[in-house]
């Protein structure tokens, strides 16, 4: 996985401020640090400020509810449509109705990429890109039979987005994970320090 963030307090030779991580980088990020020796100079993104630009993104996943994704028709035409979602750490998982048009389309081709983003003023503007290829996890429509796997995303999708400790069924939707191949981020309220 490629990740890219943009505002992050670093310059290109263009001027703009950006960095990129690979999925390995970002793991090392997420990991305890075993031994401080020499770990810094090995992998880049083990570096404090890099952590802290891991903690900023999942809190920024966690705190907001309302995704853009975006699929290809049959015909290859574009179609965006807005979803709650939840982010585990590594994973944004969708609750999709399956019969939508956004359903046909993964079904079809599982490419897909998703917006998150929030602000109003342009010094405000941040967000999150994240591109891959989607997987159908649990049975179709989601009724709550055991899955290992829907346990945790499951509590932290009711609580976050309806208040409850337990997931409500309605026999109309079901999970969708996004494990993205690229993650482009972007935080114009760090500009003004650059």
């Amino acid at each position: 996985m490629t990740v890219t963030s943009i505002a992050c307090g670093r310059k290109t030779a263009g001027g703009f401020p950006a960095r990129v991580l690979t999925y390995r980088q970002i793991w090392l990020a997420r990991r305890v640090f075993r031994s401080r020796r020499g770990s810094h100079d090995r992998h880049p993104a083990s570096r404090p400020e890099d952590h802290d630009d891991t903690r900023e993104l999942d809190e920024f996943l966690a705190a907001e509810r309302t995704c853009r994704v975006a699929t290809a028709s049959a015909d290859g035409a574009p179609h965006v449509s807005p979803l709650w979602f939840v982010w585990d750490g590594t994973s944004l998982w969708l609750y999709s109705i399956t019969r939508s048009k956004r359903w046909a389309d993964l079904r079809r081709d599982p490419r897909v990429a998703v917006v998150v983003d929030g602000g109003h003023a342009y010094d405000e503007l941040r967000g999150v890109e994240l591109s891959g290829t989607v997987e159908f996890v649990g049975e179709t429509p989601r009724t709550g039979e055991p899955h290992p796997e829907l346990v945790a995303v499951e509590k932290l999708f009711a609580q976050k987005n309806f208040g409850l400790d337990a997931m409500p069924y309605d026999g109309r939707h079901a999970w969708i994970r996004l494990t993205p191949d690229t993650l482009t981020s972007w935080d114009f309220r760090k500009l003004a320090a650059l």
